[in-house]
């Protein structure tokens, strides 16, 4: 069956109604059949389902996070125990989001990862756009599609209509002299000049693990990990800008050898959504919110819930500190 009928029939199942019985007849196949054929226009992208939760199950979580950070929304996932499950969930409702406020002209600055990656996958518009989706961080060969702004940034503007512009570095260098050096590139700056014009970034809120991704895919050591957490770093903002739980910048050697925006660029976009699923970033999302440069936070209702307790228990630490 051509991608053309599996549409028709999913159409036929999905939006008007019929049966399986009703497909098996008029497409002369068994019940069977039919079956394996939704289930295949389900895994191709033809059909997507998703389930959306009533926004009053998390409206008091979002009521509260906003005012107690400042922040102009937050978008809550209901809990899942599978993690790629609460990623999808989490990516849907982000999706959602941007189908909603994106307009011709737009531009996106598009970090990279898991979270920010799984959007690209979820998202489905039914309105073409004329936006830009350009890289805001430098692209690896490591670690696969979700950590290439690139790969992500092609897919965004094919969901949702216009063009994607690559960033022509490297993520990560060796040492800061030699990012320096490519900051000054003319191609480099002329990316990431768009970049900071950006009307609304997607980001991810990484946590300091000896095994995180970053570790994994071979970005930083174990070495660099643990003495980064010695430092009172707690998380990162798109994959390097090293935070304290006060949202303060943690010194690191992982530090200024990462091509792409800074905290500074990200606080003069408008509207920077900070994406994290996992329950092991609930101290890096406290600090990321302390910064200030997160305007719209999408995680979950256990990880709000988490993070709201924190920023009560570290609330005195903060003042004393200040």
């Amino acid at each position: 069956m051509t991608n053309e009928e599996l549409t028709q029939l999913a159409k036929l199942y999905y939006v008007d109604g019929l049966t399986q019985e009703d497909l098996a007849k008029k497409f002369s196949l068994s019940r069977a059949k039919v079956g394996r054929l939704l289930k295949r226009a389900q895994d191709e992208g033809i059909v997507e389902i998703r389930v959306r939760h009533h926004p009053q199950a998390t409206q008091a979580l979002e009521d509260e996070l906003t005012a107690r950070f400042g922040i102009d929304r937050a978008i809550i996932s209901v809990d899942h125990k599978d993690q790629d499950k609460q990623r999808e969930l989490l990516a849907g409702l982000v999706a959602s989001y941007l189908d909603r406020i994106l307009t011709d002209g737009s531009i996106v600055a598009v970090g990279m990862g898991r979270n920010v990656s799984s959007i690209s996958h979820h998202a489905v518009s039914s309105t073409q756009r004329q936006c830009s989706f350009v890289c805001a961080i430098g692209g690896s060969y490591r670690g696969g599609e979700a950590m290439n702004a690139d790969h992500i940034s092609r897919r965004l503007a094919l969901r949702f209509g216009g063009d994607s512009e690559t960033l022509y570095a490297p993520a990560l260098v060796s040492d800061p002299a030699m990012c320096k050096a490519l900051l000054e590139n003319e191609t480099v700056r002329q990316s990431l000049s768009k970049a900071q014009r950006a009307h609304i970034a997607l980001v991810g809120v990484g946590d300091i693990l000896e095994d995180s991704n970053m570790v994994r895919m071979g970005w930083f050591t174990q070495a660099e990990i643990a003495e980064a957490k010695r430092s009172g770093a707690v998380g990162d903002i798109m994959g390097y800008d090293f935070i304290d739980i006060h949202g303060r910048p943690a010194t690191t050697l992982m530090q200024d050898r990462v091509v792409g925006l800074s905290l500074p660029d990200l606080e003069r976009i408008p509207n920077v959504i900070a994406i994290a699923s996992e329950h092991t970033k609930a101290t890096a999302i406290l600090g990321a919110l302390r910064t200030g440069v997160i305007d719209t936070l999408a995680t979950t209702e256990a990880i709000a819930q988490t993070v709201l307790s924190l920023e009560q228990a570290t609330r005195g630490m903060d003042v004393a500190r200040a």
